[in-house]
């Protein structure tokens, strides 16, 4: 569900606007990107730190970090992702990180926090998404 008050790992998406963060891509799976934003490619090192007591919490890390999410997936959630600048200025420990917009899963399965689409609307989207456009993430 959406959560006004999230913290880390309740598996809620945070209510709220929030400006868009970096476009990372998995080079080796897309080829062609239409975009206003600079894909940044995926590489295997590539790591969001999810651990409170870090001090490399909510960032993009190139080694793993005691607890963290890998951008590097076998399966193609993130094969393109776009990081949702939530609790990213200032990071607070604790109150959630690693929200990004990704590829659903085939059955639609629930994300821990994050915004996922079909892929064919993702590419829709980013073809028009400009850098400076927010996203409204608001419950019913």
């Amino acid at each position: 569900g959406i959560k006004k008050k999230k913290l880390e790992g309740d598996g809620c998406t945070p209510e709220g606007t929030f400006s868009l963060g970096p476009l990372y891509y998995r080079s080796d799976r897309i080829k062609k990107l239409k975009t206003y934003f600079k894909p940044i490619p995926i590489e295997k090192d590539m790591f969001w730190s999810d651990c409170p007591q870090s001090e490399h919490y909510n960032k993009l890390i190139r080694f793993k970090d005691s607890s963290y999410e890998s951008l590097y997936k076998i399966d193609h959630t993130y094969d393109i992702v776009i990081v949702i600048n939530y609790n990213i200025n200032p990071i607070v420990k604790g109150k959630g990180s690693a929200i990004f917009i990704h590829l659903a899963k085939k059955d639609f399965s629930p994300t821990s926090g994050c915004i996922a689409l079909r892929k064919e609307c993702f590419f829709e989207i980013l073809e028009k998404l400009d850098t400076t456009d927010k996203i409204k993430i608001k419950s019913h």
